[in-house]
C-alpha cells in the first residue's frame, strides 16, 4: 500500500470511529454512568474479620462478595457495585440510595434467610406480593418492598423427645454448602446440603409437604425468591433443586448462601454525598476543564497556526473516541464516572495535546535542519510519535500500578488516565500523523508561514 492510500485509511478509519463513538455516547448524561460523587448517594469499605477462631480465606471471601452482591441488588439500584480491595476488604457503592443508614445496616447484618410452606400463607396480599416478588427473581431483578413479618411463619419442627426435645427453625443456619451443577438435558440444578439439626427438620417437612403436593418457598430478608415443589421426603438434607435455567440456579445459589455471613464485617469507612454537592462539584470540574481546554485551543492557534488549529480537530476526535469507551464501558456496567474520573480525562487533554505539539516541533525542526517538506513530515511524524509513546509508557506503568493497588475513587482517576493515554496514541497514528504528511505534500509548500514553519523547503 503506498503511503498516499495508508494515509487516505487512516482518515477513514478515525471518520467511522468517531461516528460510531458519537453515536455511542450521544446524549452523554443519558449514556455514561455516573458515579456517587456526583449522583449522590454512600460508598463504604467494610472490612472482613474471622468468626471465632477461623481464618479469612479466598472460600470465605468469594461467599461474603456474593453474598454483598445479593444485598446490594436488593436495593434496586441499577449503578450500585461491590469491588473487593486487597485480601479481606469490600469497596460497596450505592449511588442514589434513599436510606444510607438502612443500607449500612443490612450489608452488615448477618442475613436473615428463611423456609416458608407456601399453603401456609393465607393472607391475599402477602401471597400477591410474594408472587410478584418471584416473577422479579426469575428475570434477574430486584426489589426494595419485604414481606410483612407477621403474615408469614417459617417452617419449624419438633427435635428429639423427653427432656432434649426442642423446636427448630429452618434459617439459612442450616445450610453448609450450595453448587450448581446441569442434569441430562442442559437445565440448572442447586445442589444444597444441610447440618443435622437442618436435616432433621428438612424430613419432616418434606414428608408433610409433598404429602400435600406443596411448595416451599425461600424467603431472603423478607423478600421471596422462588418456591419448588416438593415432591418427596428428604431424610439426609441433601436436596436438589431444579426446573431451573442455569442463570436462575446460580441466582438461586446465591440466595441461599446469602442465609448467613460466614465472616464479620466491620465498617472501615462510610461516606455519604449529597446529591446537589455532585451536581455542584461536577459543574465545577468541567467549568475547570473548559477554561483549561479552551487555554491550550488558543495557545495553539497563535503559536502553531493552522497546524494549531488541526490540533483542534485531534483534539476533538480524542474527546469523542475517549467518551465513546466510556459510553460503552458503562451500558456494560463496568465503568462509572466519578470527580477523580473527570480529573483523569483533564488531565489527559494535556496529554494529548503534548502529542501534538512534539509532531509540530520535530516538523519544525526537520524543515529547519533543510529537508524537505515531504521528507520533514514523514521522519518528523514518525520520531514525534516514537517519543511520545516513550513518554506515555512512563505515565501508563505509573497509571496501572495505580489502578492496580489503589482503592475506591482513586482507580477511576487510573481508568481514565489508561484509556486516554490509548486513545491519544489511536488519533495521533489514524488522523494527525496522516493530515500532517498530506498538508507537507499540498499546502505546506504553498503556504510554509500558514503552518509556522520556515519557507523555502521543497515539495520534492
Amino acid at each position: 500500500m503506498n503511503p498516499k492510500t495508508r494515509n487516505i485509511v487512516a482518515l477513514a478509519t478515525i471518520a467511522v470511529l468517531a461516528a460510531v463513538s458519537f453515536w455511542q455516547f450521544w446524549p452523554i448524561e443519558d449514556k455514561i454512568t455516573q458515579g456517587l460523587d456526583i449522583k449522590g448517594g454512600l460508598s463504604l469499605i467494610l472490612t472482613a474479620k474471622p468468626l471465632g477462631g477461623e481464618t479469612i480465606t479466598e472460600a470465605t471471601m468469594d461467599r461474603v462478595e456474593t453474598i454483598l452482591i445479593e444485598r446490594v441488588n436488593g436495593f434496586g439500584l441499577s449503578e450500585a457495585t461491590v469491588q473487593r480491595q486487597g485480601t479481606n476488604q469490600f469497596f460497596v457503592q450505592l449511588p442514589g440510595v434513599s436510606d444510607p443508614d438502612e443500607a449500612r445496616e443490612s450489608l452488615k447484618n448477618p442475613g436473615r434467610l428463611e423456609f416458608v410452606e407456601l399453603e401456609s400463607i393465607t393472607d391475599t396480599a402477602t401471597l400477591a406480593l410474594a408472587n410478584a416478588q418471584m416473577e422479579l427473581f426469575a428475570a434477574g431483578e430486584s426489589t426494595t418492598t419485604e414481606l410483612d413479618p407477621s403474615t408469614y411463619e417459617p417452617i419449624h419442627e419438633t427435635i428429639g423427645s423427653g427432656e432434649e426435645t426442642r423446636e427448630e427453625t429452618m434459617t439459612g443456619g442450616v445450610i453448609t454448602d450450595t453448587q450448581v451443577s446441569t442434569d441430562d438435558y442442559g437445565n440448572g440444578v442447586v445442589n444444597l446440603t444441610m447440618n443435622a439439626d437442618g436435616a432433621e427438620v428438612w424430613a419432616k417437612a418434606t414428608a408433610r409437604i409433598a404429602a400435600a403436593q406443596g411448595h416451599v418457598m425461600i424467603v431472603l430478608d423478607g423478600r421471596a425468591q422462588t418456591a419448588p415443589k416438593v415432591i418427596g421426603s428428604i431424610d439426609t438434607g441433601d436436596t436438589q433443586i431444579t426446573g431451573y435455567t442455569i442463570e436462575e440456579a446460580r441466582r438461586l445459589a446465591a440466595v441461599l448462601q446469602a442465609g448467613a455471613l460466614p465472616a464479620e464485617l466491620e465498617m472501615s469507612a462510610s461516606t455519604e454525598v449529597d446529591a446537589l454537592l455532585g451536581r455542584t462539584s461536577l459543574e465545577q470540574g468541567l467549568l475547570a476543564g473548559l477554561i483549561g481546554l479552551a487555554f491550550v485551543a488558543v495557545f495553539m492557534a497563535v503559536y502553531y497556526r493552522a497546524l494549531g488549529v488541526l490540533s483542534w480537530i485531534s483534539l476533538a476526535l480524542y474527546g469523542m473516541l475517549l467518551f465513546g469507551t466510556l459510553a460503552v464501558l458503562s451500558s456494560m456496567g463496568i465503568f462509572s464516572l466519578t470527580l477523580p474520573g473527570i480529573a483523569g480525562i483533564i488531565l489527559t487533554i494535556g496529554v494529548a495535546a503534548d502529542t501534538s505539539i512534539l509532531i509540530f516541533e520535530r516538523l519544525k525542526e526537520e524543515v529547519e535542519a533543510g529537508k524537505t517538506y515531504r521528507s520533514a513530515a514523514k521522519s518528523g511524524v514518525r520520531h514525534a510519535i516514537g517519543t511520545s509513546i516513550d513518554a506515555d509508557v512512563v505515565t501508563l506503568v505509573s497509571a496501572i500500578a495505580l489502578y492496580v493497588f489503589a482503592i475506591g475513587p482513586v482507580r477511576g482517576f487510573a481508568f481514565t488516565l489508561i484509556l486516554g493515554i490509548v486513545i491519544d496514541l489511536v488519533v495521533a497514528l489514524l488522523f494527525t500523523g496522516p493530515v500532517v504528511r498530506m498538508f507537507a505534500e499540498s499546502v505546506m509548500p504553498k503556504m510554509p508561514r500558514l503552518f509556522g514553519v520556515k519557507a523555502g523547503g521543497s515539495h520534492v
